[in-house]
């Protein structure tokens, strides 16, 4: 019994330990499987791994190298990936990838589209000028002679009731005879017309009570001035013969004054009778003057283009001067919200105004828009854009550079039916061209190269210098720099593909359009 159970306890022992090293050898397998697996995966992800098809200078998208590099301003090149031009999306021609990292180099900043009211304010400039509803000019009634004059030069201060001439007229002395001869009839008739006449010719009331008193005729008559103010203009001098037509003097009260604004036409229809107005001074830059719109001039001064709006101030203590230059800020009453971005992100090409738009995740695309007003920081978006969208505020003009080489400056809508997507597709599609030009650089690795190329007269396209990629059954040894090639290309999907090029003498048009002339 014993050495059966010793047989029983050997089998048992024998069959752990085989156990033991299979299962041994069941790790080391896997492991090995294991370890073969990922170094495969590790090499089929190195050799997988993107390559960038050239380098670019961060701020000129036109300056490319084949290798790592400085551009011209001294900045490290940035690498051009495959996918950055070959990736799909759905937003149209002209759309562009950019890394983060060039994103944040270039310091991208972006803005959304937002509807809120504009706040419209006019900047513009303005002159002091006197109140010209308180100038008087003084015109004697009678003729005569100034036998003295009380004020001297232009600008004397003047008030209210002060002398400003006396005068010898034959007519004033023979008004004065008849008022005394009617007082000695006691006839109230001629009484009252005699005052009245003499009243017409502007003797003060008080010179004909004391006539009345004294009965005596005065040879001198003095007058008087009418209101404060200062003088403006002097047209005589002591002993001056006078007519009624003549023009003596005038007077103007500064303690109130206009201030005549110049509004550009294109601002003109903005303004309103009651707009508030504020306005600041050199000589006193730290104080503001605050007025409303009073008048605006029908009309536009044709020399300047400009409308003349008018304000009213306050001048009691004589600050304001006319002609002094005054700086005017009118805020335009308009509280209708309106869709309106940074007025920074606008680009204005000068045949069309459009906007970098930020697609998310690096995506980028340069869209037109129109605009309508604007004010100091925002402008309005009559159409192109959406609420909510967001444009690039800074920094756009690079990515304008690149995105609008193909752009087609149209949006994509998802919702967009099929008919209108292809007519925009149709809209924008080129197929060849044939074009002469003279290849600058060559980058042979990539089969890119740019040729500085002629105009070509079937697009009205002028003469540019253009990148093209080179079709791989054309001879890529015919791109030396310095060569001048007459070639065909194609553009797909924005790209302009070379499919035939062949050398030529640079003066071979020359020559041919010399010869069809003289056959002419």
């Amino acid at each position: 019994m014993s050495s059966i159970n010793l047989s029983a306890l050997k089998f048992i022992t024998l069959g752990l330990v085989i156990g033991a090293v299979l299962s041994f050898a069941a790790v080391q397998l896997f492991t090995i499987t294991a370890n073969t697996q990922a170094n495969s995966n590790y090499r089929e992800t190195k050799n997988t791994e993107r390559r960038p098809l050239y380098w670019v200078a961060p701020m000129d998208a036109n300056y490319q190298r084949d290798k790592p590099g400085k551009s011209p301003m001294g900045m490290d090149l940035i690498p051009y990936y495959a996918d950055q031009s070959d990736n799909v999306n759905d937003n149209g021609l002209g759309t562009i990838q950019v890394s983060p990292d060039v994103v944040n180099n270039l310091g991208v900043r972006t803005a959304i589209a937002e509807i809120k009211a504009l706040k419209t304010k006019i900047d513009t400039v303005g002159y002091v000028s006197y109140d010209e509803d308180l100038l008087v000019h003084i015109h004697p009634r009678v003729e005569g002679w100034i036998e003295k004059l009380y004020v001297k030069a232009i600008g004397d201060p003047v008030k209210k009731g002060q002398p400003l001439y006396d005068i010898y007229s034959p007519e004033l002395v023979n008004a004065q005879e008849e008022l005394l001869l009617a007082l000695d009839r006691n006839n109230k008739r001629l009484i009252t017309a005699a005052e009245n006449r003499l009243s017409a010719l502007k003797i003060p009331l008080h010179t004909i009570h004391t006539l009345r008193k004294t009965k005596k005729v005065q040879q001198q008559v003095t007058f008087y001035a009418p209101q404060d103010g200062v003088v403006k203009s002097l047209f005589v001098r002591e002993g001056f013969y006078i007519k009624p037509e003549t023009m003596m003097l005038s007077l103007v009260d500064l303690s109130q004054v206009w201030v005549k604004v110049e509004i550009f036409e294109r601002d003109v229809f903005k303004v309103a009778m009651g707009n508030n107005a504020t306005m600041r001074l050199d000589y006193l830059p730290a104080k503001k003057w605050l007025g409303k719109v009073e008048h605006i001039h029908p009309m536009l001064n044709p020399k300047t283009r400009t409308a003349i709006v008018r304000l009213h101030f306050d001048n009691n203590n004589g600050e304001l001067k006319p002609n002094m230059f005054a700086q005017i800020t009118i805020s335009v009453s308009d509280d209708a919200p309106v869709l309106q971005v940074p007025r920074e992100a606008l680009i204005r090409t000068g045949s069309q105004d459009r906007v970098v738009l930020a697609l998310g995740d690096g995506y980028f695309k340069s869209i037109a828009v129109k605009v309508g007003r604007y004010d100091h920081d925002n402008i309005e978006i009559l159409s192109g854009l959406s609420v909510g969208e967001k444009v690039v505020s800074s920094a756009q003009f690079l990515l304008d550079s690149e995105s609008s080489k193909t752009s087609d400056f149209k949006r994509i809508h998802h919702g967009t039916s099929t008919d209108d997507a292809m007519s925009i597709i149709t809209d924008t599609t080129v197929s060849s061209a044939t074009v002469n030009g003279t290849v600058t650089s060559v980058m042979l690795n990539h089969r890119r190269v740019t040729i500085n190329r002629e105009a070509i007269d079937k697009w009205s396209r002028p003469a540019d210098t253009v990148d093209f990629i080179v079709a791989d059954d054309v001879d890529i040894s015919l791109f030396k720099r310095d060569a001048y090639l007459m070639f065909t290309f194609e553009i797909h999907d924005g790209t302009f593909i070379i499919v035939s090029a062949m050398n030529m003498q640079k003066n071979t048009k020359t020559k041919m359009d010399t010869k069809m002339a003289q056959e002419k």
